[in-house]
């Protein structure tokens, strides 16, 4: 994942997925508008699910030349052949696990709303570095990554900078011009028709 001259998209699956249709719906968005990152971000620990899950969202995300991530089930993601992880401990993992992955596999970092997290994570040669929400949920601590926390991370480092949670049109806009990637999900998959929904986003950044 490379720094471009627009924000692409990276998109993160539901939860929860129903392998008879997630699929089908996942290569129309993928058809729909052009991402750079696929996160497979299911709340089950069952490895046969997981296994399952990766197997089919990869075959549809590679087929498409879009690299796939897991998130955090590091040893598992290199079984699969997938092309790295997505990490939630901010920096605390990545420098294992970018020794047990290997130079070529992509190592994220969510950060939250921490500088200080993601400037460590950064050091100890995370791809990119994650914050979010952009702005306050009824989850976690009420914090949240605002405006200004891209601005500066803009100035600050060269490390590519995601953007995820709580996204609307308007925070994408206001975020664009500082943020490298925008992590969409339920803003996307909550639509009747999720391709359309991506495409329009695409639309914001372009």
């Amino acid at each position: 994942m490379a720094e471009i001259e627009h924000p692409q998209l990276y998109l993160i699956t539901p939860p929860e997925i129903a392998l008879s249709r997630f699929p089908g719906t996942l290569a129309a968005c993928l058809d729909a508008a052009p991402v750079a990152c696929l996160r497979l971000a299911l709340a089950t620990t069952d490895e046969d699910r997981l296994s399952r899950a990766a197997d089919a969202c990869r075959e549809v995300a590679h087929a498409r030349d879009v690299a796939i991530v897991m998130e955090s089930h590091v040893p598992l993601a290199a079984r699969l052949g997938l092309d790295g992880v997505h990490l939630t401990d901010a920096s605390r993992s990545v420098r294992k696990t970018r020794k047990e992955l290997g130079k070529d596999a992509i190592v994220g970092a969510f950060c939250g709303h921490s500088r200080h997290d993601g400037m460590t994570a950064a050091e100890a040669d995370a791809d990119y570095v994650s914050f979010g929400p952009v702005a306050p949920t009824a989850l976690g601590d009420g914090g949240y990554a605002e405006p200004e926390l891209f601005e500066w991370w803009s100035e600050m480092s060269k490390a590519p900078v995601v953007a995820e949670g709580a996204l609307s049109d308007d925070r994408i806009a206001a975020r664009a011009p500082f943020v490298d990637f925008f992590g969409v999900g339920d803003v996307v998959w909550q639509e009747d028709a999720p391709g359309e929904a991506l495409r329009r986003i695409h639309a914001l950044l372009t």
